[in-house]
């Protein structure tokens, strides 16, 4: 018998009801990794190897999940990640979410890339949220974008770093993945399987990157969209770039897409309020290191100079328990609450956060904690690998 998202007892079984909900193409977009998808898949089974101390016999009364990520106060450490195309796994997706991450008091990410924009999610939300930010080639739109996003009292800018050429995704390319879908024989026939879904696209007007879309200059349509974004992601991306933007904003910033201890060292020093330890969650560099086996290093190689967050690969809250031992100050979640938002929209984004929480509160529990905030490496049982280091190079012999 099949269940109900809202009896749903895992990330998983929302994973299941989000397939059977959402058309093909949008569940492969969500569900997949760059070629061989080999980071994609480690990203979750590399946690397996941190294991966690088993704790008794200790008051484990009166337990707090609160803490705060960028100064803000949130009810556990957990965040919603920018993710392209929300919009696209249910009608005004980006809206859904922000409303359900807000009411449970948890951060939302708008992505450069939504469908809903930031001016209309703004006018349908009741508190501030984040927003993500692409460094495209035409610098005026970025400094407008950084504007609106001012303009939208946007509490803090999430500056990705990992994108600035894309990853070849397969199955995006055999499905023809578009905003909004084409009209092809293969993509109808799909969309006739998932009625609930074209209900509530034909009951919205937001069906392409909002952000976008009136915009740029010269694109008016979905060919002219397509080929713009395709071109745009700025390969001449540095460090000096970053310092551009961040003098643009001049509000909270967090960098994100940070894999590589001397990368997160250099973003450290640009005195970032954070940084996002990311691989893009296996959609970019494939053979990339899981998140999870970097995000140790990268904390102590930093120092405590700036925060450490993680994301990439968590499903459950007693993966973010784990990354929370390693030094992570918080945590983002993106395929987990995707899952909830295809499978029952608002309400469903709502239930994976549920889940999230109580078996991050188990844990805790069962670690023999009362405070998440006093969670650290005596938590974990063991270190699983040996301490990553840079291998030097082989001098030539004389």
């Amino acid at each position: 018998m099949s269940i109900t998202p809202a009896q749903a007892p895992s990330i998983d079984d929302l994973r299941d009801i989000y397939k059977r909900r959402v058309p093909r193409m949008f569940y492969d977009y969500c569900e997949t990794g760059s070629y061989s998808a080999s980071t994609f898949i480690d990203n979750t089974e590399a946690f397996t190897k941190y294991k966690l101390r088993q704790r008794v016999a200790r008051n484990i009364s009166g337990r707090n999940l609160k803490t705060k990520m960028l100064g803000e106060e949130v009810a556990m450490p957990v965040a919603l990640a920018p993710v392209g195309s929300t919009g696209m796994q249910h009608a005004d997706g980006e809206i859904l979410a922000c409303r359900a991450a807000q009411k449970f008091g948890v951060p939302f990410t708008l992505s450069t890339m939504s469908v809903c924009s930031l001016e209309e999610v703004a006018k349908h939300v009741e508190k501030p949220f984040w927003f993500q930010l692409y460094v495209m080639n035409d610098r005026g739109f970025v400094k407008n974008l950084v504007q609106r996003a001012k303009d939208a009292k946007c509490s803090a800018l999430v500056l990705t770093l990992d994108l600035q050429i894309l990853g070849q995704r397969h199955k995006d390319i055999r499905n023809g993945l578009s905003t909004p879908p084409r009209i092809t024989l293969p993509n109808l026939i799909n969309m006739m399987t998932k009625p609930r879904w074209c209900l509530g696209m034909l009951g919205t007007k937001n069906r392409n990157f909002g952000n976008i879309m009136g915009h740029v200059k010269d694109v008016g349509n979905l060919a002219d969209l397509s080929h713009w974004a395709n071109h745009q992601f700025d390969q001449t991306l540095d460090w000096s770039s970053v310092e551009f933007i961040r003098k643009e904003w001049g509000g909270k910033l967090l960098l994100k897409g940070i894999n590589d201890v001397e990368d997160a060292k250099i973003a450290a020093k640009l005195g970032s309020d954070g940084i996002i330890v990311s691989n893009h969650g296996g959609r970019q560099l494939d053979g990339a290191p899981a998140t999870i086996d970097m995000l140790g290093p990268i904390v102590d190689a930093v120092g405590g100079s700036t925060d450490v967050y993680f994301d990439s690969g968590i499903r459950s809250g007693i993966d973010v328990l784990k990354a929370m031992a390693l030094g992570a100050k918080g945590t983002f979640i993106g395929r987990a609450f995707v899952y909830g938002l295809g499978a029952a929209g608002e309400a469903g984004v709502t239930r994976s956060l549920e889940i999230i929480k109580s078996e991050l509160d188990t844990t805790l529990a069962l670690c023999g904690e009362r405070d998440i905030t006093k969670v650290g490496r005596h938590n974990l049982l063991m270190p699983p690998a040996p301490p990553f280091t840079i291998p030097e190079p082989q001098r030539k012999r004389k």
